[in-house]
């Protein structure tokens, strides 16, 4: 098996793999059929109640995901992916009863959105940590790579039939399809031969969640990770939302073609994950070149002048988006203590997921203030800003160089004091240790 899918050779990884991939593609049905729902049929197209949905859906990670972390190194990941997923298929069965009844109000799904966030705020930290388990130190970077990779291949294959779906018979068959479409994972997790699993010592006792914290802030390399996927979180990875705006507000399109724009970024996004899954280690200068990427194109994006522009650029947008996520994803499990990493990856989700109830109401505010192409030039702003942040800082705490590479276009250097080290010395090894 080649290198790209070698944790594919492992019988529980791949029980979850093709079970997610399904889970996935009804997911992305689901968020499209609902963004619709509220955008046209709840409201008169406002953003800023589409921002407060999106808020109140990822509001729990801000209270409750250091928490989770707790719980996903204390107890079981498997049993609790059981009850999350399981818990996840019945709200969003119920939200799908709502509108195939004629009974749905947007409070309704205010509610459901808020507790499906508590759901999966528990699930997160136990799912990114239970493919260590799954696959073993060796192959994370592989399997991380590879969960990306089944992510977009829902994205690319979910918004295109949700669109359709909604076209032809409505939100609420794309609703349900996706309340069934949890218990593929749910099966997954009943047949895997738990013999095949590498499950981590669990931690007891009080003082826990500070114990993780106290981790995280003795290890300067994660923060830098940590305050990159902030940044990103927060103000760059509001798709849901700016694509929903520039389809109806800007370029005034139907919901076949807003569903589309999910499948065209998902291009890029599934190019970015099978690439990083091939990749032995995470580097620093990936990170830190898929951010600039990041940055260029969407501001480009921002200034889109026609839809099928607007709809190319969310390859490339895509595919620096998903490189940077799946390298930062890698670079922390790699990096962390196999007792310490359910706690680092709840903090790292909180990071990450947590500036969304943050952003998302603000990038909505913005829209209705001054437009759907503003919403998405603030994160371009943001993110490059970001990445000019670090880059300072590596040189003044550690005598680090961020350069771009000529020879490589798109490519980052990073040299110590400016003596002319080949960009291979910029691996996690050497770059992530350097600012520890």
């Amino acid at each position: 098996m080649s290198r790209t899918f070698a944790s594919l050779s492992v019988g529980n990884y791949r029980l979850y793999f093709f079970g997610a991939l399904l889970s996935n593609t009804g997911t992305w049905m689901g968020r499209v059929a609902q963004d619709w729902l509220v955008l046209t049929q709840l409201t008169d197209h406002s953003a800023s109640v589409l921002g407060i949905v999106t808020a109140l859906a990822w509001a729990p990670f801000l209270i409750f995901a250091p928490l989770a972390g707790v719980l996903a190194d204390r107890w079981s990941k498997r049993q609790i992916l059981l009850w999350t997923q399981s818990l996840l298929g019945v709200t969003n069965l119920v939200l799908a009863v709502l509108v195939l009844t004629g009974r749905i109000e947007l409070w309704h799904v205010m509610v459901l959105s808020f507790v499906q966030g508590c759901v999966t705020t528990l699930d997160n930290p136990a799912r990114q940590a239970f493919v260590s388990e799954m696959v073993g130190q060796d192959l994370v970077g592989n399997a991380v790579g590879l969960n990306s990779a089944s992510f977009n291949l829902g994205r690319l294959v979910g918004p295109a039939v949700a669109g359709l779906m909604i076209a032809a018979v409505d939100v609420g068959p794309a609703l349900a399809v996706n309340a069934v479409s949890f218990g593929a994972v749910v099966v997954a997790l009943c047949l895997m031969d738990r013999r095949g699993l590498h499950p981590a010592p669990q931690v007891r006792g009080k003082g826990r969640l500070r114990e993780g914290m106290a981790y995280v802030r003795g290890r300067p390399d994660i923060l830098v990770v940590m305050f990159l996927v902030f940044v990103l979180g927060t103000f760059g990875m509001n798709f849901q939302l700016t694509n929903a705006l520039m389809a109806t507000k800007e370029f005034g399109r139907g919901p076949a073609d807003y569903g589309m724009l999910g499948s065209v970024m998902a291009i890029g996004s599934l190019a970015a994950a099978l690439w990083t899954a091939r990749r032995s280690r995470p580097r620093l200068r990936v990170l830190l070149g898929s951010l600039a990427g990041f940055a260029a194109s969407t501001a480009a994006l921002a200034a889109a002048p026609t839809f099928a522009v607007f709809s190319v650029l969310l390859v490339p947008v895509g595919l620096c988006a998903l490189t940077a996520l799946t390298t930062a994803n890698a670079m922390v499990q790699l990096s962390t203590e196999p007792t310490m990493r359910g706690r680092v990856m709840g903090l790292y989700m909180w990071i990450f997921i947590g500036g969304t109830p943050v952003g998302a109401p603000i990038i909505g505010r913005i829209a209705d203030a001054f437009g759907a192409r503003w919403s998405i030039l603030v994160g371009s702003i943001a993110v490059g800003a970001s990445v000019a942040v670090v880059a300072i800082y590596l040189r003044r705490s550690e005598n680090l160089r961020v350069t771009l590479d000529l020879h490589r276009p798109g490519w980052l250097r990073i040299e110590r004091g400016g003596a002319g080290a080949p960009p291979d010395a910029a691996d996690v090894e050497v770059a992530v240790e350097a600012v520890r």
